[in-house]
Formats: C-alpha cells, sequence, structure tokens
C-alpha cells in the first residue's frame, strides 16, 4: 500500500470514528442544555444565581448518578445581557447541537421571541416563574412550559395575601393599591389583571411605571406619596428593587406596606438596601436557606470537588440559587419521567415535552429529592402547563428571610376562563391546532 493510500485509510477511519462518535452522542450518552444565560450587566445578580443554582443541580446529578439513566446532562452557556436581540442569537447558534432536552431563558422578553421557533423545532421552552400568562393552556402552547407560576396567578396570590392582612376580600373594598412596575414586557403584562382584580373587590388601583433598570425612581414615589396608597406592590427585577426600597423610606412609605412580587425577592434585592429594607414582604415559590438535604449535598458533592458554579459559595441557599436548583430538579424529573416511557436513552424535545405534561412532584417524592419544604408541590397536565400556583410570602428581617404564610392558592375559578380566551384568540391568529388530548 502505498503512502497516498494508507494515508487516505487514515482518513477515512478518522471520518468513520468521529461519525461513530456523533452517533453515540445521539443514541444515548449526552443530554443537552443550551443555556440563555447572563452573568454581566444590570440583571447579573439574577442570573449568576438562577444559572449557578441550575448548573449546580446538573453537576450533581451528574457526580452523584453519572446522569439520568445513564445519560450525561450537558450545557453550554451563550451570554444574552437579558437582551432579546442576544438571546435569539444564542439560540440560532445552539439550536444547531444535537439532544436538546429544553430552553431555559429566564427572560420574558427572550421567552417572548422564542414561542414560534420552539414551536416550529418541538423542544419545551420553560419560563418558571414567568413568562406569557396564556401559554399555560397546553392545548395551545404545546412546547411552552411556565412552570410553577404564571404572572396572573401571582397577582390573584398577591392580592389575596393583602386580602388576609386586611381581614377578608370584603375589607378590600375603598383601600388604593399602586403597582410599581418594571417597564419592560415582563413588568407590563400584569396591567390588566390588576385592573380586573380592582373592578372585582372594589379597590383603587394605580399603575405606575419605572423605565428599565431602574436607577432612579424619585418622580415616581413622589407620586406614590401623593396618593397615599394603603398598599404598593413592587414588580421590579435587578437594581430597581433596593433603589425602590431606599427610596420609599427617603419620601416615608412604611417597608412593611411594600409587597415584592416573584422578582423582587431575593437576598440581592434586599441585601444593597440596607435598613430600608427591614419589614418588606415578597412573594416567592422557593423557600430561602441551604439546610434543605439537596443543597447539603451539593455543597458536599459538588463544592467539595470544586465544581461548584458560584463564584461565592455563601449564595448558596439564596433564593435565586435555590430556584435554579428547583428548575434544574423540574427538568431532570421531567427527563426520568420521560424515560420511563420512552427508554434510558437521550430523548428528543417531543419527549421531554411529554414527561413535562407528565411531572408530578408532591411532598413525599420532594422529600426523596432532598427537596421537602424547598416548594409545595407541582402537578403539570397536557392542558395546564403551570402546574398548582401555590406561592408563600416571606419577610426580611435584615439578616434572612421567613416565611410569614401559609401556601395560598390562587382564584383558578377567575383566572382560567381569561387564560383560555387568550390561549384561543392566540390560536386562531396563528391558526394554531387546538388539541384534545396528550397524544394531539
Amino acid at each position: 500500500m502505498s503512502f497516498l493510500q494508507r494515508l487516505k485509510t487514515a482518513a477515512l477511519a478518522v471520518t468513520l470514528s468521529v461519525a461513530g462518535l456523533q452517533l453515540a452522542h445521539a443514541d444515548g450518552n449526552e443530554q443537552f442544555f443550551p443555556l440563555q444565560s447572563y452573568r454581566v450587566g444590570p440583571y447579573a445578580a439574577g442570573g449568576t444565581g438562577f444559572f449557578g443554582g441550575f448548573i449546580d443541580y446538573l453537576n450533581l446529578v451528574n457526580t452523584r448518578d453519572g446522569g439520568v439513566g445513564g445519560v450525561k446532562l450537558t450545557w453550554e452557556e451563550g451570554e444574552t445581557q437579558y437582551e432579546v436581540e442576544r438571546g435569539v442569537e444564542v439560540y440560532e447558534r445552539l439550536k444547531q447541537r444535537p439532544s436538546i432536552a429544553t430552553w431555559n431563558p429566564l427572560s420574558v422578553g427572550i421567552a417572548y421571541a422564542l414561542i414560534d421557533r420552539v414551536t416550529a423545532d418541538k423542544v419545551p421552552l420553560l419560563t418558571i416563574n414567568h413568562g406569557r400568562t396564556d401559554t399555560t393552556d397546553g392545548r395551545v402552547f404545546k412546547y411552552i412550559f411556565p412552570l410553577l407560576l404564571n404572572p396572573y396567578s401571582e397577582t390573584s396570590g398577591i392580592v389575596n395575601y393583602i386580602a388576609g392582612k386586611e381581614g377578608g376580600a370584603d375589607k378590600l373594598k375603598g383601600k388604593k393599591i399602586v403597582v410599581l412596575y418594571h417597564g419592560s414586557p415582563y413588568g407590563k403584562e400584569t396591567i390588566p389583571i390588576y385592573e380586573l382584580l380592582s373592578k372585582k373587590y372594589g379597590f383603587s388601583l394605580q399603575q405606575i411605571e419605572v423605565p428599565h433598570p431602574g436607577n432612579e425612581q424619585q418622580s415616581q414615589w413622589l407620586a406614590i406619596r401623593r396618593a397615599k396608597p394603603d398598599y404598593v406592590v413592587l414588580r421590579g427585577w435587578g437594581v430597581m428593587n433596593p433603589v425602590a426600597l431606599r427610596t420609599a423610606q427617603k419620601t416615608g412609605f412604611p417597608v412593611d406596606h411594600i409587597v415584592g412580587n416573584v422578582w423582587s425577592n431575593s437576598e440581592e434585592d434586599v441585601i444593597p438596601a440596607g435598613d430600608a429594607a427591614k419589614g418588606y414582604v415578597a412573594i416567592t415559590t422557593v423557600a430561602a436557606g441551604a439546610q434543605y438535604p439537596v443543597l447539603q449535598e451539593i455543597t458536599k458533592t459538588v463544592y467539595g470537588a470544586g465544581k461548584g458554579n458560584l463564584q461565592d459559595p455563601k449564595r448558596i441557599g439564596s433564593v435565586y440559587h435555590n430556584l435554579g436548583v428547583l428548575n434544574g430538579i423540574l427538568n431532570v424529573e421531567a427527563i426520568r419521567i420521560a424515560q420511563a416511557k420512552f427508554g434510558k436513552r437521550t430523548l428528543t424535545g417531543d419527549e421531554v415535552r411529554w414527561g413535562l405534561e407528565n411531572l408530578k412532584i408532591d411532598e413525599a417524592r420532594a422529600a426523596a429529592l432532598g427537596a421537602k419544604g424547598l416548594f409545595h408541590s407541582i402537578n403539570v397536565t397536557w392542558d395546564n402547563h403551570e402546574g398548582d400556583g401555590r406561592v408563600a410570602f416571606q419577610q426580611w428581617d435584615g439578616s434572612k428571610w421567613n416565611v410569614v404564610s401559609d401556601w395560598i392558592a390562587p382564584d383558578w375559578k377567575l383566572l382560567r376562563p381569561i387564560i383560555d380566551k387568550s390561549s384561543l384568540a392566540y390560536a386562531k391568529e396563528k391558526n394554531v391546532k387546538v388539541r384534545k388530548s396528550i397524544d394531539d
């Protein structure tokens, strides 16, 4: 055999070897998570905490269990800086990778931009605690999952909490509530539902926008001072939140009458505000604290091996980190459930979607995962892509969060018809066939 023939033979062997690796990758060795993360910019605290917790949990499952059903979990990050254009660019680049499980952008703007794309590509999009409300309707939005909480159920939970503080829903009549919201698609999402609830319960309502990113709020809080509301709902994000708390203190508004939404509930929102945050209350779907077994295991197994994703391990147990861990649990459990039906191998996005539509974690399963008390529960179905929508409220004592309520359910009887009306209008506009079962 000549040198040239030997060279061609060697090249062919390398080609076949690479092809074999690609085939093995697709056949069951890896399940890939493309991460549209943001670790710089005004929302970096949320991004580093959430994606840090998500990656920590994936690392735990790989290190402790060898993956899920023998399938290793892999990921790659693309920096978005929380900007829609960057998020779409990361999507188009990373979608070329095989074996994608889900998308988890943690951005309403990016999520909106991806709805049609992920539907065409048949890969689930998870918008934990946020997203477009009517994507709760799985009959229309087959691949979108606003897990744990959508903006409308959050709003209902906040109003129910305020009603409880006042002694009942009938006591809301005549009360005055101001909603201070972030000037973004996320911030504006709840405008109509607050208007609806104000009419239902008889409280007066004023909604005030804070332009992105929220560094300056003096005029907004002067308007609040003139309005003299009974409560202010803080629908903030990133730097807007501590600025709001500090400015409220300067204008004399009592902090314990400010109720933060689910993206205004982290340590990064209150610690920079100092004493101005003491007594502040916020809604949550995940408890703070590092005492839960799953977090203890992450500390020991992941950080003990030098594989931790947080630059500051003291953030383990913080709200954003815990939410990221919980997001990891929800993703991994969906894969585990889907593998029970389709086999212990790399799954397609559509198969993971089936797992998500059968995602049920009760207290017993949460305990088995080391997460009892970390969150309430979740019960996703093919036509309800959120779950139960239960929330709790926590209060900042100056050094830590303390839960100060039971788990509160939203008013589904009121909300679901609104959600269905919106989703069916979307289906008509986009010519989407409304599903009749999980098999559609």
